[in-house]
């Protein structure tokens, strides 16, 4: 059996690959493994907008129900949320069903611990090995030995929507600002947060129906943010994806801030409050040489983690840096939550922009990114590392680094998900960028692709 569990929870296409029968079993066999440390556990249930939504929630809750834990299903939410929730709550663990920003035909499952933290692989390995084993001979308990299930959704949104309040002092009348909710789950809170806060809102991606998630809107297609702002002069625009866990940002100019831009404006802010603890801000191999440069220039280190808001974590309770995250606008603010938020961070967006005095579009500015050609070579599974390792190709990529090591930057990597090695390359001039990425790939796929 492959491990169903890959870096971000278990996903699949819904009533495909992800049945209600396996979300009944990932549910039993959670509660099972949780239930060893607790008796009767506690699970807090989120899920975003998705129509398969309802059936893995409430498959999910009956096995957790049948073996005697206590379900709270605090309905359309963010991710954050839950992270969130399972502390406030005092729960034993969380799940999200969601699949973040992928077509609403897809769906997943991932679980958070009691602190709000994603769940370990040992504690993941354990619940695959439950499922593994069968239970259709297993009696389960009966009685009053069966867990119970309450609705909380009213409840659990205003108290994450007060959470969020709570980690900013912020008052943003007179300003108007553009939010695409992906027509995911923030819909409701994070409209509710910035009307509250004063602002004068415009939403867009704020009207889901259950297949229109991530649709040509949120943090994967800002483009109707983009023209929403200039259409509209707002002072700057704020995109979501489907389980609001990341933010990309629009400026004034109706130009995209990335997570890497993003990520600079705040911990400049950290910086000037003599905040940014350890002096250390964390991001993946893929954050922008111009992001590096920046950081360096305000005087701040860079810890550099493998792709996946999972290692830039776990780097960041190390370290002790309090903030990090991707170019895909997955931000952490440790201080304040267990996980990226994406109405969080644009609330933190939105407090450097006051006390800077300036436009979005002039902090943008300060900050030079490198343009970024990644072209992808098509390399089944088994032979990444033979590409990897294959002379004639680590003397062409040597060569490139060595061409671009003044002024430029090559990353070769393979996915960890798909039969692909990612051609990255930095530098000044685009044309010349592609040409030697597409160089590099088509040497890999004329060599190690499918023949």
């Amino acid at each position: 059996m492959a491990r169903l569990f890959g870096t971000d929870g278990v996903r699949g296409v819904a009533n495909s690959e992800l049945t209600p029968e396996l979300a009944f079993a990932l549910g039993k066999a959670g509660a099972t493994v949780l239930g060893e440390e607790h008796e009767r556990p506690v699970f807090v249930i989120g899920k975003d907008t998705r129509v398969s939504g309802d059936m893995l929630e409430d498959a999910m809750a009956a096995g957790i129900l049948s073996v005697g834990g206590d379900v709270l299903k605090a309905g359309v939410i963010p991710t954050p949320a839950v992270a969130y929730l399972v502390r406030h709550y005092q729960a034993d663990a969380g799940v999200v069903i969601s699949a973040s920003h992928n077509p609403f035909e897809y769906n997943g499952i991932k679980f958070f611990n009691g602190n709000g933290f994603k769940l370990d692989d040992s504690i993941e390995d354990k619940i695959e090995a439950k499922i593994e084993e069968g239970w259709e001979d297993q009696a389960g308990p009966s009685g009053s030995g069966l867990g119970r299930s309450k609705e909380i959704e009213e409840d659990a949104e205003q108290a994450y929507c007060d959470y969020l309040r709570s980690t900013v002092d912020l008052d943003l009348t007179g300003m108007k600002i553009v939010l695409d909710c992906a027509n995911g789950a923030s819909f409701r809170t994070s409209p509710d947060v910035y009307q509250s806060l004063g602002a004068d809102v415009i939403t867009i991606g704020a009207d889901p129906d259950g297949v229109n998630i991530n649709d040509g809107v949120g943090s994967t297609h800002p483009e109707k943010l983009m023209e929403k702002v200039k259409e509209t002069g707002a002072d700057l625009g704020l995109a979501f994806d489907g389980d609001a866990d990341r933010l990309i940002a629009v400026d004034d100019l109706g130009r995209v801030v990335d997570g890497d831009k993003t990520i600079c404006i705040l911990a400049n802010m950290l910086k000037q409050q003599g905040a940014l603890e350890q002096n250390i801000v964390t991001a993946t191999v893929m954050s922008n040489l111009g992001f590096h440069k920046y950081l360096g220039k305000i005087g701040a280190d860079v810890e550099v983690t493998k792709v996946g808001d999972r290692y830039v974590l776990e780097s960041m309770l190390k370290t002790g840096s309090v903030i990090g995250g991707e170019q895909s606008g997955h931000i952490i603010f440790l201080k304040d939550s267990t996980t990226g938020d994406g109405c969080l961070s644009s609330l933190k967006l939105m407090t450097a922009v006051k006390q800077s005095g300036k436009k979005l579009s002039e902090l943008s500015d300060e900050i030079r990114l490198y343009p970024q050609v990644l072209v992808n070579a098509k390399i089944p599974n088994e032979n990444k590392t033979k590409a990897m390792e294959d002379p004639e190709i680590r003397e062409l990529i040597e060569k490139t680094e060595k061409d671009f090591e003044d002024n430029g930057r090559v990353l070769i990597r393979p996915s960890g998900t798909e039969p692909l090695v990612r051609v990255m390359l930095e530098g000044d001039d685009t044309e010349e960028l592609r040409r030697v990425a597409e160089g590099i790939a088509d040497l890999m796929e004329k060599k190690f692709g499918d023949q």
